[in-house]
């Protein structure tokens, strides 16, 4: 059984199914680590979404900011403006019931033990190890897959806390979650979060972070799959493997082979 990671989506179907044919990947044998945001700004969000779900089993993938701004949207939350058309076009079609409730049951955060390897949208904060997070990502999961998920969603956009306190509670707790595993990039020295910059780490201004960079980070010493970040592009080393490699930009859409090497194969991808 080989065993992939592979980048944002972003509603790009086709260089997807390109990718998948190039690494010969086959369902009932082959496994994909799907690092989230699966929709948006590409062209056939909808139609990638009915794949990967289509997939059943063979494609574990963690929710990005995208996916639940998705949920959002599907709920009145949040209002659809210019920059998410190609959501609309899921939110009039007759199956987006059936979509949505799909993606409000997929985990916020997959570890494999055999592998040592955890994956999850954006990233971590520096005080939490694997089990932290597998604890943290649970508590939203419950949050999203309960009956009263549209009460989370409503509290779920925000910028605060920006630093991790076990005393956190309710929503302050789970807003500080979400931020971290689906918005993540940068940290404060201290360690707080800051969402100030998107751009490569080196432009960031001083006394920023990467993320990953943290030395006495509690998550070391297993190795971290993330997407998220496209201006990061392509990292692979045995503490992590970074595969937001911008293909919705015009530039690759990237799979990483997890069991084995790891061995990274690309394909082009038009703006």
């Amino acid at each position: 059984m080989a065993q992939y990671a592979i980048g944002d989506l972003q509603g790009c179907y086709d260089p997807f199914r390109r990718l998948l044919d190039k690494i010969a990947f086959d369902p009932d044998r082959d496994r994909l680590w799907v690092t989230g945001d699966l929709v948006n700004r590409g062209p056939k969000s909808r139609k990638t979404l009915r794949y990967v779900r289509s997939l059943g089993e063979a494609a574990i993938t963690v929710l990005g900011n995208h996916d639940l701004h998705l949920i959002a949207l599907a709920n009145d939350i949040r209002q659809a403006g210019n920059n998410y058309e190609s959501l609309k076009k899921i939110l009039t079609k007759d199956d987006c019931g059936e979509l949505i409730d799909w993606l409000r049951f997929r985990p916020l955060a997959h570890y494999s033990a055999d592998l040592n390897t955890l994956m999850v949208h954006a990233g971590l904060p520096p005080q939490w190890s694997v089990d932290d997070t597998l604890g943290c990502a649970a508590e939203l999961e419950k949050a999203l897959r309960s009956d009263s998920y549209v009460d989370f969603l409503e509290e779920m956009y925000g910028d605060k806390p920006r630093k991790w306190s076990d005393k956190l509670t309710g929503n302050q707790r789970r807003r500080f979650i979400v931020n971290s595993l689906t918005r993540i990039r940068m940290i404060r020295k201290g360690g707080a979060l800051d969402f100030s910059h998107k751009g490569p780490p080196d432009d960031a201004a001083k006394g920023l972070l990467p993320w990953f960079a943290v030395e006495d980070a509690k998550w070391r010493g297993t190795r971290i799959v993330c997407g998220h970040w496209s201006a990061l592009g392509l990292i692979v080393n045995d503490d992590l493997i970074a595969v937001d490699t911008g293909c919705v930009w015009g530039r690759q859409l990237t799979a990483v082979r997890l069991d084995k090497g790891p061995t990274v194969i690309q394909v082009r991808c038009k703006k």
